[in-house]
């Protein structure tokens, strides 16, 4: 029996434990830099096993650590923040929280990207590992991270002295649920999620009265031009092969149907794999922009503001090619190769932050038979919920196990004996 299986063989013993765990997680989501009981629960986890618990790190972040002797130090990495979402799943454990935002307004609150998956995961692979201390030599570093989703929760952690408080790892390790097949998983060298930026944009008109618009310069018909024309920059701009998203997620405008406002907001948001790319969607941005107020007599330039970037998950090659080696042997046809995704994440902040070597992988959470037949149909894409969707839901099985297992395979591929 390999060294990866003597330590698997006791998940059954924690399984109804973690499920319940993930169950609780998932009824009681919290926001961004909010994480607090979620936070309290995972260090209560990690401090039953005897770990060096540390808590607060950049707010609400936690890191335990377990040591077992000489050797390497691996750090595995969980979020733990929900998005205001409302859910509907239809789980019988589905969110019904809701939460103050930033502007003081309630919102609904839910676990539709599977951070919840990732904690239970997290938090169960090192109970694992900490019962199997013959089986392997070396350091593991827990790390559950907060406000991945505003992309300030990994930095917030090394503002607060991160690199001072854990020894400094040999290879950062995390993962994600992605709407793939339960109990399938991947992972591939280089560039792997995208960098992503927000961008506020404030264009400025002259208002009036509805009925008098030759008395006006109109931001919202300038808002319809720069949408509709911000569309060509990546079906003319760029070159077929090259990966780029360019998405106008928000216009706010006006008061009331027969005013014409003074100006208009516009929220973009872009993925790039290269620093090329983002520079040119960057200044095409502002071209489209700056030419359409200037064709419609806009009184002053647009104001621009550039806010949750996150940057790009490029993993090691010599690193993911030994994790997807581990894979491979204890997953067999469940590994599967694995394609670049459009999403982004702030994970790889802090191995850039600390100069070590990085690998992360995603792990499928769509029940395997619904997803064979919306792939038989050729309507994945209109039948299985993704991240951030209402819907989004992973089954507790065979999720959990799978996330558990790639991180205790993922990191005995340093530590094993």
């Amino acid at each position: 029996m390999s060294v990866a299986s003597t330590v698997l063989a006791r998940l059954g013993e924690l399984r109804e434990r973690q499920e319940e765990f993930y169950r609780d997680l998932h009824r009681n989501p919290e926001l961004s830099h909010h994480e607090h009981e979620t936070a309290t629960k995972a260090a209560q986890w990690l401090r039953g096993l005897g770990l060096d618990v540390q808590a607060g790190i950049g707010g609400t972040g936690v890191v335990g650590i377990l040591r077992n002797g000489d050797g390497p130090v691996v750090l595995l990495r969980a979020d733990m923040d929900a998005l205001p979402v409302t859910e509907q799943s239809g789980v019988d454990y589905a969110s019904e929280a809701t939460a103050s935002d930033e502007n003081g307004h309630t919102v609904p609150v839910a676990h539709a990207c599977g951070h919840d998956v990732h904690v239970a995961s997290l938090v169960a692979a090192v109970e694992l590992l900490s019962r199997s201390p013959a089986q392997w030599n070396g350091t593991v570093v827990a790390l559950l991270q907060p406000a991945e989703e505003t992309a300030d929760g990994a930095a917030g952690m090394l503002d607060d002295g991160l690199a001072e408080l854990i020894p400094t790892p040999d290879i950062a390790l995390a993962q994600h649920v992605l709407a793939l097949p339960a109990g399938t998983l991947g992972v591939r060298s280089g560039p792997f999620l995208t960098a992503a930026d927000s961008i506020r944009i404030i264009i400025h008109g002259r208002g009036a009265h509805g009925s008098m618009p030759q008395a006006s310069v109109d931001p919202v018909v300038l808002a319809a031009h720069i949408v509709v024309r911000l569309q060509t920059i990546v079906s003319r701009e760029i070159a077929p092969a090259e990966t780029a998203v360019l998405t106008v997620g928000s216009i706010q405008a006006g008061t009331k149907s027969n005013v014409i406002p003074e100006s208009a907001v516009l929220q973009l948001n872009i993925r790039t794999y290269s620093e090329q790319t983002r520079s040119a969607l960057f200044a095409a941005i502002r071209r489209i922009v700056d030419a359409e107020c200037v064709a419609s007599l806009s009184p002053k330039p647009a104001e621009y503001e550039v806010f949750d970037s996150f940057p790009l998950t490029a993993n090691d090659t010599e690193a993911s090619e030994r994790v997807a080696a581990a894979f491979t042997t204890h997953f067999g046809e469940q590994n599967r190769p694995i394609e670049k995704q459009s999403a982004s994440e702030d994970f790889s902040d802090i191995p850039n932050a600390l100069g070590v070597p990085y690998v992360y992988w995603g792990i499928g959470g769509i029940d395997a038979e619904q997803y064979a037949a919306a792939e038989a149909a050729g309507r994945v894409a209109q039948d299985i919920p993704v991240n951030h969707s209402p819907e989004f839901a992973p089954v507790i099985q065979p999720t959990l196990d799978t996330g558990t297992r790639a991180l205790v395979v993922a990191a005995l591929a340093w530590l094993a004996k």
